[in-house]
């Protein structure tokens, strides 16, 4: 089979440093009786690994020529399962109630365009997911683990907190990868927990005040928030309208959001 040319409008920059492969191979270390899904396997540098030691691997990819060379590879693996299509349409539901064990450990190589889509999507599924290893831009890792007041804080930070913990597993300059991107990346391990507000309609209002708060970020919390709560409904909230969102908290916004429902 010729070789594969890197496509630029997926996003396709291919992980070829065996040291950085090892390092995520041994970070996310699956077992036999887990269920594993990578997410844009590509050439495959973590998945011969991911389909010797895991007991289900599913693989999720968009790129019909790579999906051919999954096929060729993997395509008659008892325990590995393709799936070609978009990981943002695909229901991580239907996938884990594929396996005995009903939960997901997702892996992979996040299309630098479309990764904050993604995570979200993820979010949404995160009740079946035990944890999640993704190499990501290193500006976005950044962004994902980012503390209130820092450069890096914003709305995919407090929705990433809001739903799991984490933390970097390795850095990877741009010779890493071929063709090599223009940014350096970094592999992030979240894992997640049980959100401070578990019913769908308070996660929902939850997102909603969170989106509001950082659509306008140098406002106040007084204007970015005027059509959802009040000043003194803020302040009910113990937090001062005219902060600025980068300055609060995940369990500052669980408070706002505590409040709007009171509101009805």
């Amino acid at each position: 089979m010729q070789e594969h040319k890197a496509r630029r409008r997926f996003g396709q920059n291919f992980l070829v440093d065996n040291q950085i492969i090892q390092r995520i191979l041994d970070s996310i270390a699956p077992q036999h009786d887990q269920h594993v899904v990578e997410i844009g396997p590509g050439l495959g540098a973590l998945t011969e690994g991911l389909a010797e030691a895991s007991g289900q691997l599913t693989l999720v990819e968009l790129d019909r020529d790579l999906f051919a060379r999954l096929e060729q590879r993997f395509g008659t693996e008892q325990r590995v399962k393709l799936v070609q299509g978009d990981a943002l349409k695909v229901d991580f539901y239907d996938i884990a109630a594929s396996h005995s064990s009903q939960r997901l450990r997702l892996v992979g190589n996040l299309p630098y365009n479309i990764s904050t889509p993604l995570m979200f999507h993820f979010f949404e599924h995160a009740a079946v997911v035990d944890d999640m290893t993704f190499m990501l831009q290193r500006e976005v890792a950044l962004r994902l683990l980012a503390a209130p007041g820092s450069a890096n804080y914003g709305r995919l930070s407090v929705m990433t907190q809001f739903h799991c913990h984490g933390h970097l597993v390795v850095e990877a300059p741009p010779e890493a990868f071929n063709p090599a991107p223009k940014v350096h990346s970094a592999v992030v391990r979240l894992i997640p927990h049980t959100p401070p507000l578990e019913a769908p309609e308070a996660q929902r209002c939850f997102a909603d005040i969170v989106r509001d708060a950082f659509s306008q970020r140098r406002k106040t919390l007084r204007n970015s928030l005027r059509r959802r709560l009040s000043a003194e409904h803020i302040e009910q909230a113990g937090i001062n309208p005219g902060e600025r969102p980068e300055k609060l908290s995940v369990e500052s916004f669980v408070q706002l959001t505590q409040v709007a429902l009171q509101q009805g």
